[in-house]
């Protein structure tokens, strides 16, 4: 079986790293496309910086890297140097690259390549803000009727969400780009902090990564401990959520994964509630259901797929 085409879109963040290299830990089941970059944890600048930074720490600049958006559609930016560090990956010195960014704008890239191949052949993974995907929707609609699923990383209900009371990050950097994805009619399958928060990284995994000896598995050893340091002080808990990863998780192994199909609003009135997901998970409305929300994951398969990833990169 052939594996998988994937565009990851993405804003280079420790937990989106961990993301791509798990999906290039399975190039026999997941062939990334390339990868897309939006402003988001830190401003486009970094964000692109980082993803070409991530290929070249395990030999895989075959892979093509593209700067996307470097601002939301419709409101100013907010970024997370507060959990990520000042350049996004802090815990690890990256040299700065040499492989050079693609031309073309991400969203005319994502694009051209959906319409290019077959339909329900290419997966979109958005690790952050929705803006590029918004955009490359506005151009050319018909990508969400070719598009196989988009698996994304953002929202919150019952957890409430961690840059407000009712907002997740990803969503709430750019709600009105959220409500046009999740409004496309495309293929949803949404993670969000209910389930990324059963997925916590324990200082046992870290020592198990460390073990592996590698070069990836050093940098990621240190990026790691530095991003996991704001959630346990904010939580309390024994380990921070490793958010992103469960959409690549999802691709490789479903089954490690509960969810419910739902009804799916984003809340873009200015307010206590801006950026919020509205999920009508008892189907008190009858509005249009639109996206898979995923509630559960077996935590110890999910850091067993990672670290399964990083025994295969160098």
């Amino acid at each position: 079986m052939s594996p998988r085409s994937i565009i990851i879109d993405t804003d280079p963040g420790q937990d989106d790293a961990v993301a791509i290299m798990l999906a290039l830990g399975f190039p026999e089941k997941l062939e990334v496309l390339g990868i897309t970059a939006v402003a988001g944890n830190v401003g486009l600048d970094k964000t692109a910086a980082n993803a070409l930074k991530l290929i070249e720490l395990v030999g895989r600049t075959d892979i093509p890297v593209f700067a996307g958006a470097a601002a939301p559609l419709m409101v100013h930016l907010e970024t997370a140097e507060y959990v990520h560090g000042e350049t996004g990956l802090n815990g690890w010195d990256f040299p700065a690259p040499v492989t050079k960014l693609r031309p073309e704008f991400g969203p005319d890239w994502i694009v051209d390549t959906i319409m290019s191949r077959p339909e329900k052949t290419v997966t979109l993974c958005p690790l952050g803000p929705l803006t590029n995907i918004a955009l490359a929707l506005a151009k050319e609609p018909r990508i969400a009727s070719r598009i196989d699923k988009i698996v994304l990383m953002g929202g919150a209900q019952i957890e409430g969400g961690n840059v407000t009371p009712a907002a997740e990050f990803n969503i709430y950097v750019d709600p009105h780009a959220a409500a046009r994805v999740f409004a496309c009619g495309a293929d949803i399958v949404v993670m969000s902090l209910d389930v990324t928060h059963q997925a916590l990284i324990k200082k046992a995994w870290l020592a198990e990564l460390k073990a592996l000896g590698t070069k990836a598995a050093e940098a990621f050893t240190g990026l790691l401990s530095f991003y996991e340091r704001y959630d346990e002080d904010k939580y309390g808990s024994d380990g921070g959520p490793l958010h992103d990863p469960t959409t690549v998780a999802w691709l490789l192994k479903p089954e490690l994964f509960e969810g419910k199909f739902v009804n799916v609003e984003i809340e873009t009135t200015p307010g206590l509630c801006f950026g919020q997901t509205v999920v009508d998970r008892w189907t008190v409305t009858n509005r249009r259901k639109n996206a898979t929300w995923i509630t559960k994951v077996d935590s110890d398969g999910f850091f067993a797929l990672i670290l399964e990833a990083f025994r295969k990169l160098s």
